[in-house]
C-alpha cells in the first residue's frame, strides 16, 4: 500500500513538474505575432509610452529647450500669421513660456546647475526628435498666412501632447527630484493641458474657416517627440486626455 501511495505521489510530482516546465516554456516563447513590451532605456522614466530623463538636470535641460523652441515659434507666428486667434495664442505662448523658463533658470541657479540650450541627445529617438524640430522651424519660416497657421497650430496640439506625457513621466518616475522641481512639475501638469486645449480650439476655428472636417498633423511636420499625434479633442478644460499617445 505504501509503495502504491509512493508511486501515485511520484507520478503527481512528475506531472506537476511537467506542467510547470511546459508553462515556463510557453511564457518564454510567446505565440508568433505577440508584441513584446519595449524595455525603458537606461536613465529614462516612462508614462504611457512617453519617456523623460530620470536625472533632474537632464530633464530641466529639455524643459529649457522646449521653452525656447515654443518662444521662437510663437515669435515667428506673430510675424507670419494674419489670423487674430493665432496671434493671440502665440502671444500667450510667449508670455507663458518666458515666465516658465525664468522660473526654471532661477531654480537651476539655486541648485548650482548650468543648463545647456541644446541638450545632448540621450538616444536615437531624441536625436531624431531634435532634427525634426529643426526641420519644422525651417518649414514654418517658409510659410505665411493660412498655410503657416495650419502648420503651426496642428504642431502645437501634438507638441503639447508630447510635453504633457514627458511631464507626467517625470512626475511619476523621478524620485530624486528636489521639492522645488516637484512643485514645478505639478504646475506644468495643470497648465500644459490648458495650452493644449487652446491650441486644439484655435485649430478648430481654422478648420471651420476653411471648411475642413477634423484636425491632424500636417504633411511633413512633427512635434517635439517626433511622434505623430492626432489632434484628438480635449475631454475638458485642463484634462489629461492630451497625454494619451496615439498612432
Amino acid at each position: 500500500m505504501k509503495r502504491t501511495l509512493h508511486g501515485v505521489t511520484l507520478a503527481a510530482v512528475l506531472f506537476t513538474g511537467g506542467v510547470s516546465m511546459a508553462q515556463s516554456a510557453t511564457s518564454a516563447n510567446p505565440p508568433a505575432g505577440t508584441k513584446m513590451a519595449t524595455p525603458t532605456p537606461k536613465g529614462m522614466v516612462e508614462f504611457k509610452g512617453f519617456m523623460a530623463p530620470s536625472d533632474p538636470k537632464a530633464f530641466m535641460e529639455r524643459l529649457h529647450y522646449i521653452n525656447q523652441s515654443e518662444i521662437k515659434q510663437a515669435e515667428l507666428a506673430q510675424k507670419a500669421s494674419e489670423n487674430p486667434d493665432v496671434k493671440s495664442y502665440a502671444k500667450m505662448m510667449i508670455d507663458s513660456h518666458t515666465a516658465a523658463d525664468k522660473q526654471l533658470m532661477d531654480m537651476a541657479k539655486t541648485q548650482k546647475m548650468t543648463l545647456s540650450d541644446m541638450p545632448k541627445p540621450s538616444n536615437d529617438m531624441e536625436k531624431k526628435a531634435m532634427a525634426a524640430d529643426k526641420a519644422l522651424m525651417e518649414k514654418l519660416q517658409s510659410l505665411k498666412g493660412a498655410p503657416f497657421d495650419s502648420c503651426y497650430m496642428a504642431n502645437q496640439v501634438g507638441a503639447h501632447d508630447e510635453a504633457i506625457g514627458k511631464v507626467m513621466a517625470a512626475k511619476q518616475g523621478m524620485t530624486s527630484a528636489p521639492a522645488e522641481m516637484t512643485t514645478m512639475l505639478t504646475q506644468l501638469s495643470q497648465e500644459l493641458p490648458k495650452h493644449r486645449d487652446m491650441a486644439y480650439q484655435t485649430l478648430g476655428k481654422l478648420d471651420d474657416a476653411m471648411g475642413v472636417g477634423g484636425a491632424g498633423m500636417q504633411d511633413g511636420t512633427m512635434d517635439h517627440g517626433s511622434m505623430n499625434h492626432g489632434a484628438t479633442p480635449p475631454s475638458g478644460s485642463g484634462s489629461m486626455g492630451g497625454a494619451t499617445k496615439t498612432k
